[in-house]
């Protein structure tokens, strides 16, 4: 549907949640507490093994669905019969999604009357996908929003029902702006949802032009290439935290990885060489890259503990030279 089905205030409004992740824990909050809406069940990812031991762990919005006592339902693919017929008998007028992590079938999108909304953290069509947030970090991008879209089958692309803007600050690690995004997610909710519902806003098509679509993360894409620039590599130490985190490898270090925690940009000295450490005029670390030296400020050895660069050099000093 592209408008909210008018709703008159005394009706009760049974509604749905999909999530998985930290960001969308205050938009469930939200929801659960907005005045005519009643959750009548949550969906999320099922309990998956975490950690050496393999503990089995809820996602954030299943654990947070258990503490507030509200049916839950964790398929493994949302598309299977069980889990739609068990929607099905959950009658919701209203599904809310926000960082859930599959795709919605057409059968669960026609299921509820008043509308399948998405609460996603990017300026959409601009960073469409699985990593949004990392991507605005990566991309150097100043501003960013959070949009409310109605679901479509086709990823992120469904037309838009209101936006909220998100200042992205210098300093920005994904773990920062993600919580930053899911309070602007909340408020947006909150301000969007009686107009929603109320049949006066209007869903407008997404922009042609300025369409990305990110994909999820491998592990892979922690490591920092020399090679590239140290602003694009400072921008990805922000980016890629927690996970899949950014390291060094193979230099001075034998099969050894460096975690790089946190880490600023410094001009390129004469005699640099892309991949070499440096040692910076206070005595700290550096990688010299492709363009600039990108100082570490704070690494961890694979196994050990987080140090400061300098740190780092004085038990190391073989890394130099």
């Amino acid at each position: 549907m592209s408008d909210g089905a008018a709703v008159q205030p005394s009706t009760v409004v049974r509604a749905v949640f999909f999530g998985s992740g930290s960001f969308a824990v205050p938009i469930l909050d939200a929801l659960v507490e907005f005045p005519g809406v009643r959750a009548q069940a949550v969906v999320s990812a099922p309990d998956r093994p975490v950690g050496r031991k393999a503990i089995l762990t809820p996602t954030p919005v299943a654990a947070r669905a258990r503490e507030l006592g509200l049916p839950l339902l964790q398929p493994v693919r949302v598309r299977r019969s069980e889990a739609v017929e068990a929607l099905a008998a959950a009658a919701p007028d209203l599904i809310v999604l926000a960082d859930y992590g599959q795709l919605i079938p057409r059968v669960l999108l026609d299921l509820p009357p008043r509308g399948f909304l998405n609460l996603h953290p990017s300026a959409l069509p601009r960073h469409r996908g699985a990593a949004p947030i990392p991507a605005t970090i990566m991309e150097g991008d100043e501003e960013s929003a959070v949009t409310l879209i109605v679901v479509t089958e086709e990823m992120d692309a469904g037309p838009i029902v209101a936006v909220e803007p998100l200042e992205v600050r210098p300093d920005d690690t994904a773990v920062t702006l993600e919580e930053r995004a899911a309070e602007v997610a909340a408020r947006l909710l909150i301000r969007a949802l009686p107009e929603w519902l109320a049949g006066r806003l209007q869903a407008t098509p997404q922009a042609l032009e300025g369409v990305t679509l990110t994909r999820p993360l491998r592990r892979e894409d922690g490591l920092l290439d020399p090679g590239r620039s140290a602003v694009e590599l400072e921008r990805q130490v922000r980016a890629y935290q927690p996970w899949p985190g950014s390291y060094i490898k193979n230099i001075k270090t034998g099969d050894e990885r460096l975690i790089v925690w946190k880490a600023h940009v410094a001009a390129r000295e004469r005699g640099d060489v892309a991949g070499r450490f440096v040692t910076t005029s206070d005595g700290g670390l550096a990688m010299a890259t492709g363009e600039g030296q990108l100082v570490l400020e704070e690494v961890q050895m694979a196994g050990g503990r987080k140090m400061t660069g300098a740190e780092l050099l004085r038990g190391r000093p073989g890394l130099v030279g």
